[in-house]
C-alpha cells in the first residue's frame, strides 16, 4: 500500500511539471515580437487572397462577353491562389514568400491599370452608346436630349471612374507591394535569431 502512495505522488509530480523549462519560455517570450511581424504578414496576405479571390469569383459570370473580361478574371485567379500559396509559405518562415507577395502585388496593379486604361480608350474611342442608340430610336431625343451632350457626359464620367480605380490601385497594390517586400528582412532576421525549436514549433502549430 506504501509503495503504491509513493509512485502515486511521484506520477503526481511529473504531470504537475512544466513542459518547457524556464530557459524555453523565456526562447519563447524572446522570439514572439519577431514571430508576431511574420505573423501579421500572413493575416494580411489571407486578407488579400480572400478579398481578391471574391471579386475574381464575381468576375467569371460576366467574363466571356469580352476578352478582356476573361483576361482580367483569369488574372485576379492567378493573384488570389499566389496569395494564398505566399501565405502558406509565410507561415513556414520562408523569406522568398514575401518577394512573391510584393511582386504579386505589382502585378495586379498592372493588370487593373492596363485594364482600367483599356476601358478608358474603348469609352474615348468608340461610338457612345446614346448615339447609337437615338440612331436606332430617334424618338429618344426628345425626352433625353442631344445625344452628343449625353455621350460627352458618359466619356466625362468613365474617365473619372477609371481614373480614381487607377489611383486606388496605385495607391492599396503599392503600399502593400512595399508591406510585403520589407518583411523579407524581418523574416530573415527571425530565422538567424530563433532557435530551431521555437521555428519548428511554429511551423507544426501552422501546418496543424
Amino acid at each position: 500500500m506504501r509503495g503504491n502512495l509513493t509512485a502515486g505522488r511521484k506520477a503526481v509530480t511529473t504531470t504537475a511539471d512544466p513542459p518547457l523549462s524556464a530557459e524555453h519560455l523565456a526562447a519563447l517570450a524572446a522570439a514572439k515580437p519577431r514571430l508576431n511581424k511574420a505573423r501579421a504578414a500572413a493575416r494580411v496576405a489571407t486578407f488579400n487572397g480572400w478579398t481578391i479571390g471574391v471579386f475574381a469569383a464575381l468576375s467569371w459570370p460576366f467574363a466571356f462577353f469580352s476578352v478582356e473580361g476573361v483576361l482580367l478574371a483569369l488574372g485576379l485567379s492567378i493573384v488570389a491562389y499566389l496569395e494564398f500559396h505566399g501565405r502558406r509559405r509565410l507561415r513556414q518562415f520562408d523569406p522568398s514568400a514575401a518577394t512573391l507577395l510584393g511582386w504579386n502585388q505589382v502585378g495586379l496593379l498592372m493588370l487593373i491599370s492596363v485594364y482600367c486604361l483599356w476601358q478608358l480608350w474603348a469609352a474615348l474611342n468608340s461610338p457612345g452608346p446614346f448615339a447609337t442608340e437615338m440612331k436606332a430610336q430617334p424618338e429618344l431625343g426628345e425626352v433625353l436630349g442631344s445625344a452628343e451632350e449625353l455621350d460627352s457626359l458618359y466619356r466625362s464620367i468613365a474617365v473619372a471612374f477609371y481614373g480614381v480605380v487607377i489611383l486606388l490601385t496605385l495607391i492599396f497594390q503599392g503600399l502593400n507591394a512595399i508591406y510585403y517586400f520589407t518583411r523579407r528582412k524581418h523574416i530573415v532576421a527571425l530565422l538567424q535569431d530563433t532557435p530551431a525549436w521555437v521555428l519548428d514549433l511554429e511551423r507544426n502549430a501552422a501546418g496543424a
